[in-house]
């Protein structure tokens, strides 16, 4: 199994187009002893773009279920793959996340469409869209646990094949923000008024209002919150500056009694 990583890892290095990747999964994962496999960005499933990857072979018409209803969004191997950085069974997916009702609906509905145990390699890249590999078995056949780890390799090697494809055919930069515009998104970004921000910065508010048009402009979206989505996945503010941990309240000291 290592000379099947091995080998995958230096073809897949050399892929050119992900045609040509999803062929060369596609054989590894059989090698593996998996049924099925889905490389992808997990956005590709809500809209289609350029610089969204998703191949796999799964049932075609869990597929369209899944497209059509919109099901991809509440997917609880994706809402898990969020929260690791190792590759997990399908089978842990309830010591990873609470599992709703709605979560235990899609995994019902998928193995209805043929679909039976899994493993899935995470593929967090800050500034980019979540992603992942998965492998799976079909109904009634189990998971190969041994190899599982030479899977999580391949899933690896897989997923940086298809950002280099993707990059060496979509070269698309983030726009430039000036020092001004990043400072107004990052103090939109905890919920501040054009006013407070004026106020902040030592600005008038109509200034505020110029560089806050700018960005929105240089994204080419139209509300404020569009506009702190973009930021964040183009690295201009971290979630840190979004969501910045609540103060700790200081203890009140008791004087000793006497």
């Amino acid at each position: 199994m290592r000379r099947l990583v091995d080998r995958f890892g230096e073809k897949a290095s050399t892929c050119a187009s992900v045609e040509e990747l999803r062929l060369l999964l596609e054989a590894a994962a059989f090698d593996l002893g998996f049924d099925h496999f889905a490389l992808l960005h997990h956005a590709s499933l809500g809209a289609e773009a350029a610089d969204h990857v998703r191949i796999d072979n799964y049932p075609g018409s869990w597929v369209e279920e899944i497209l059509a209803t919109g099901l991809a969004a509440h997917d609880p191997v994706h809402v898990a793959s969020r929260r690791c950085l190792t590759g997990f069974a399908w089978s842990e997916l309830g010591s990873i996340i609470p599992l709703d009702v709605r979560h235990q609906a899609i995994l019902a509905r998928s193995r209805m469409h043929g679909l039976g145990e899994g493993f899935t390699v995470p593929a967090n890249v800050p500034g980019e869209p979540s992603g992942s590999c998965s492998f799976a078995v079909r109904q009634g056949v189990s998971l190969p646990h041994e190899r599982l780890r030479c899977a999580e390799l391949v899933g690896a090697h897989a997923f940086g094949a298809a950002r280099r494809i993707l990059e060496l055919t979509v070269r698309a930069e983030r726009p430039r923000l000036s020092r001004r515009e990043t400072e107004c998104v990052r103090l939109i970004a905890i919920g501040k008024t054009d006013w407070e921000i004026a106020r902040i910065l030592g600005l008038s508010i109509e200034t505020v209002r110029q560089y806050v048009k700018r960005a929105r402009a240089a994204y080419d979206v139209v509300t404020r919150t569009q506009l702190v989505v973009h930021g964040l996945r183009d690295d201009w503010l971290s979630l840190s500056d979004a969501a910045p941990l609540p103060k700790q309240k200081k203890k009140r000291s008791i004087p000793p009694s006497r």
